[in-house]
C-alpha cells in the first residue's frame, strides 16, 4: 500500500522548498481561483476563502482517483491600516508599497488549507514585519532586480529584500507563503508522513 502524500494546489516555489525542508511527500497541482478582494473583507477572512477555495479547486482537479486526496491550498497577504497589498502589477505599484511598508511594522497572514475526505480543515498564521526606512534609490533598485513581482507586498522575507527587516514576531515560513507549523498539525492529522528523504 502506498503511503499518503499530498497535492500542493499552489505554483509557488516557496511552497514548494518549504514542504521539501519537512520532508513531506507531495505533488503539485496548478489551479485556477479568482483571489480578488470582496468589498469590506477582512483581510483574514479573505486569505482563508482563498486557501480554501485553492484546496476545494485541487480537490476537484483529482477527485476520480482512487482513494481519498489530500491536497493543500494556501494564500498569503500583507496587511497594513487594514489595507490588502497584493502584488505588484507595475513598477509604480511596487514602489508605493514599499513607501509605505518603510519604517513601519505591518502583519503578513498566511492560510493554509487541507482538504481530505470531503471536509475542508483551516489554519491561519499571523506575523508581524518591520521595515527599516528604505531609500527611495534602494526601492528603485530593488524593483530592478526583479524579486518583487510575483510578491504579496512586493518583497520576498527570504530574498533580497530580507536586509530591509529590522524585526520579524511570528512564523518566519508563515511570511515566506507556508506556515509549517499549522501546515504540519493538519498533515499530522491526516497521518501524511513527514520528515521523508527525498
Amino acid at each position: 500500500m502506498s503511503k499518503p502524500f499530498v497535492y500542493l494546489a499552489s505554483g509557488s516555489p516557496r511552497r514548494r522548498e518549504l514542504l521539501q525542508q519537512i520532508g513531506v511527500p507531495f505533488q503539485v497541482l496548478e489551479v485556477a481561483v479568482d483571489e480578488t478582494p470582496r468589498d469590506g473583507e477582512d483581510p483574514t477572512d479573505y486569505v482563508g476563502r482563498v486557501a480554501v477555495a485553492k484546496a476545494e479547486a485541487g480537490r476537484s482537479l483529482v477527485k476520480c482517483e482512487q482513494g481519498a486526496p489530500l491536497v493543500l491550498g494556501a494564500d498569503t497577504a500583507v496587511v497594513l491600516d487594514q489595507q490588502l497589498f497584493g502584488k505588484p502589477g507595475t513598477e509604480a505599484q511596487a514602489l508605493t508599497m514599499l513607501r509605505q511598508l518603510s519604517g513601519r511594522t505591518h502583519r503578513v497572514s498566511t492560510a493554509v488549507a487541507l482538504s481530505a475526505q470531503g471536509v475542508t480543515q483551516l489554519r491561519v498564521s499571523h506575523s508581524e514585519v518591520t521595515f527599516r526606512v528604505l531609500r527611495e534609490e534602494e526601492c528603485l533598485a530593488y524593483w530592478e532586480t526583479g524579486e518583487p513581482r510575483d510578491k504579496a507586498g512586493a518583497y520576498a522575507v527570504q530574498g533580497f529584500a530580507a536586509v530591509f527587516i529590522a524585526g520579524l514576531r511570528g512564523s518566519y515560513s508563515g511570511v515566506m507563503g507556508l506556515p509549517l507549523f499549522e501546515t504540519a498539525e493538519l498533515l499530522d492529522a491526516a497521518a501524511v508522513p513527514r520528515w521523508l528523504r527525498s
